[in-house]
C-alpha cells in the first residue's frame, strides 16, 4: 500500500488548525521516567484492588475522612415465613421492610402492619 505523504500532511495540518498543536503531538514527547513510574504504581494498585488483595484504607481528602463500612448487611433471598427463595424485586422491598416476601405480605401483613410489627407471625 503506497502512502500519500502529501495527503497525510494535509490531514495533519487540518487537525492542527482545528484542535491545536497538542492534538498532533506524539504522546511519547511528554512522557518521562517519573510519569512511567507513577503509571506503573497506579496500575499495580488498580489491579490489586480489583482482585481484592489490597485492604481498603482510610482516606482523608480535603478535611473529609472516608472509612470502610464495618456493618455490611447481607440480604437474605429466602423468606423466613414461607421459605421461598426469590430474586424478584418486589420481594426485596418487602423483605427489607417487613422481613417477608411479597406473597406473605399480601397474605399475612397487608392491613395488619401494626400486628406484624409487634412480632406476630403465622403458625407454620
Amino acid at each position: 500500500m503506497d502512502k500519500d505523504y502529501n495527503k497525510i500532511a494535509k490531514y495533519e495540518k487540518a487537525i492542527k488548525d482545528k484542535y491545536g498543536e497538542e492534538a498532533i503531538r506524539n504522546p511519547k514527547n511528554s512522557w518521562s521516567k517519573d510519569k512511567e513510574q507513577k503509571y506503573l504504581e497506579d496500575l499495580k494498585r488498580f489491579y490489586s484492588k480489583s482482585q481484592g488483595q489490597e485492604k481498603k484504607e482510610t482516606e482523608s481528602k480535603t478535611g473529609f475522612t472516608i472509612r470502610e463500612s464495618k456493618n455490611k448487611e447481607t440480604s437474605s433471598r429466602q423468606c423466613p415465613v414461607c421459605g421461598v427463595y426469590s430474586f424478584d424485586v418486589d420481594d426485596d422491598i418487602y423483605m427489607t421492610k417487613f422481613n417477608c416476601c411479597f406473597n406473605c405480605y399480601i397474605q399475612y401483613v397487608e392491613d395488619r402492619e401494626e400486628r406484624w410489627k409487634t412480632g406476630w407471625r403465622p403458625n407454620k
